[in-house]
């Protein structure tokens, strides 16, 4: 037994009747004891009939279902990587990390398949499996509840265990390869700061393929030997039903999900009394929503972190979340710092400068991909691209991104991606994406776009490109024509313009 890997069964041990996973929606449940058994018999079927190996990689393309935790563990008990994959992705985008994955089997939900009638023979995975039917992922489930068989655990501390895909700043996803160590260590930083306890219990609803779905709440809550509970998708009245009837102790949500359901009609009666407070990430909250979660006499815990490192990196005290509004708190407890300037130089506090962070939860870099992780990691530090100042009490604050990047509904976006698939329509002479203000989604995309001579297109032209080759969440929602993009001595488009031209319109 290697309890630094391998915690369902310490837990199977220690609570083998405390409930672990509910599925909301259905209403199934199941206990620790339950979990490892599955685990370990859905390991040795994996191993004897798709010949899943110590470092092969297991896609699971799905919502959110709790079969797909039990996957996670029989996965890592082979010592294979477990690879979640965006299904809102299209066809095009899933073929990138299918291919850029090796991927040796794929599990998908049969409603998510449509995208994956065409893969070529050159990227297919060895083997494919449903989630639903006859000869499915369900049906081994129930095949290793039936006859119980034993799997040793394979996995090493060290080794990689999951790959979390996230878009770059180059309009190429890359692979953020996560090991046994960073979910550990990501965990105790959660719990400490948390106060995660096995009498805790939570509902999911950001996505599994997204590392909000699983490592801020979700694997440390099973590191704790705590109740998750898990919906397909974001329902604000279902939310707001589960947190009264389960009473659950903690929530999770990004301002735009945490907004719509404090919309919901019955919210001003809800009784949320059982939850201790609300963890907040992503990007920052307004005063005026904290405010109305206070009334509520539930604290705003705004929190930050990254795919690539922890998420749980930083945190704010619920006792600061009016006083110190906008900050992020301080660093968790094996996170390391820098506020590092444009030379290379620590700045003191209250400059601006880049974060630098280290620690045992950070990435063991971007997987088959050397030149992004150079780029972001040196001597051990992790470069943010994210710009922030210390105040004089230690706080921090994020001020703005080096990169480029936005935060739509919670979701990161890179404009250039987003640019290469606009170059890609005809007549579309150059591009540029900035990220706007959204009351809705908090950020969202405006395009500036200038066209050949004698092209003609629209704004619906373009949308209708768009979501045809990007997740919803990318297509931009606002579109401006230019007969020009204005640029600078070297050539490139000056977005600094472009937002001032939106500031003063």
């Amino acid at each position: 037994m290697n309890p630094m890997t391998d915690w369902l069964e310490r837990w199977a041990l220690h609570s083998p009747e405390q409930l672990a996973l509910t599925d909301y929606d259905s209403g199934k449940s199941y206990t620790y004891g339950q979990c490892h058994q599955l685990a370990q018999s859905l390991a040795a079927q994996l191993s004897r009939e798709f010949g899943i190996r110590r470092g092969d990689r297991v896609a699971v393309l799905a919502r959110n279902e709790v079969e797909t935790i039990l996957l996670f563990f029989a996965v890592h008990r082979l010592g294979a990587i477990l690879a979640p994959l965006n299904f809102r992705l299209t066809s095009s985008e899933l073929k990138a990390l299918i291919e850029d994955a090796s991927v040796q089997l794929l599990i998908y939900d049969t409603d998510l398949e449509a995208p994956l009638s065409d893969l070529p023979p050159s990227i297919r995975p060895r083997h494919l499996l449903p989630f639903q039917g006859p000869d499915s992922l369900l049906s081994r489930l129930e095949r290793a509840r039936q006859h119980p068989e034993t799997e040793p655990h394979r996995a090493q501390f060290e080794d990689p265990c999951m790959i979390l895909y996230t878009s770059g700043t180059t309009g190429q996803p890359k692979g953020v390869v996560l090991s046994h160590r960073a979910l550990f260590w990501n965990s105790v930083n959660t719990g400490l700061r948390l106060n995660l306890t096995s009498k805790d219990k939570t509902l999911i609803f950001l996505p599994l393929f997204h590392t909000g779905g699983w490592n801020v709440l979700t694997t440390p809550f099973l590191h704790h030997g705590a109740h998750i509970l898990l919906t397909k998708k974001f329902d604000p009245q279902q939310v707001l039903r589960a947190c009264t009837e389960e009473q659950l102790s903690i929530l999770f949500g990004v301002p735009t999900t945490l907004n719509r359901i404090a919309e919901v009609a019955e919210f001003p009666k809800a009784d949320l009394t059982s939850i201790r407070y609300a963890v907040v990430g992503g990007e920052p909250m307004s005063l005026k929503a904290i405010e109305t979660w206070q009334a509520k006499g539930i604290p705003i815990r705004q929190g930050y972190g990254l795919t690539e490192c922890g998420p749980g990196l930083f945190s704010l005290n619920e006792a600061d979340s009016l006083r110190k509004i906008g900050s992020i708190g301080f660093p968790n407890f094996y996170v390391q710092t820098r506020v590092v300037g444009d030379q290379g130089q620590d700045l003191p506090s209250g400059e601006v400068g880049e974060l630098w962070v280290k620690g045992p939860m950070q990435m063991d870099g971007y997987w088959h991909n050397p030149q992004a992780t150079a780029q972001v990691l040196e001597n051990g530090w992790l470069k943010t691209g994210d710009l922030v100042r210390v105040d004089a009490e230690g706080y921090y604050y994020v001020v703005g991104r080096k990169k480029e990047m936005y935060i739509s509904g919670g979701e990161n976006v890179f404009p250039a991606e987003v640019e290469q698939v606009l170059s890609k329509l005809e007549g579309v002479k150059e591009a540029a994406v900035v990220g706007v203000p959204s009351e809705k989604w908090g950020e969202t995309g405006r395009a500036f776009i200038s066209l050949q001579d004698s092209a003609k297109l629209t704004e619906a032209d373009v949308i209708a490109h768009c979501e045809k080759h990007l997740a919803k969440y990318k297509v931009p929602s606002q579109i401006s024509f230019k007969a020009d993009l204005p640029k600078g001595e070297s050539g490139k488009v000056l977005k600094k313009l472009l937002l001032e031209e939106i500031k003063n319109s």
